[in-house]
């Protein structure tokens, strides 16, 4: 196996035990062009589940200081979403990690 195949794959893979650090140490750490694509696509996409989170300090504050609902509703949808949003982006860097490597050479 090549290793711009395992380095671009583990870019993608790296959202289950590495988060985000990984695809920047492959960005910066590698001269080769495709895995520097791969690397940074994958930076980006494990950035993604971070933007609802001022979403979710607003919602706790609000709902749990200046309302007193029994139900956090907006707290919840936002909880909810978020969730939603990073399964869609584990699925999705999951994907593009075995495309990368059952891709043939060129």
């Amino acid at each position: 196996m090549e290793t711009r195949k395992i380095l671009s794959a583990l870019s993608y893979f790296s959202i289950m035990f590495a988060g985000f650090i990984f695809p920047l140490i492959v960005f910066f750490a590698s001269e080769d062009t495709e895995v520097k694509r791969h690397a940074k696509s994958a930076f980006l996409s494990h950035l993604i589940p971070l933007v609802p989170v001022p979403f979710i300090v607003f919602a706790a504050v609000t709902q749990f200081t200046v309302n007193d609902q029994e139900i956090p509703v907006f707290f919840l949808a936002a909880v909810g979403i978020t969730i939603i949003l990073l399964l869609i982006v584990l699925i999705w860097n999951i994907i593009k990690g075995v495309k990368v490597l059952i891709q043939e050479s060129n």
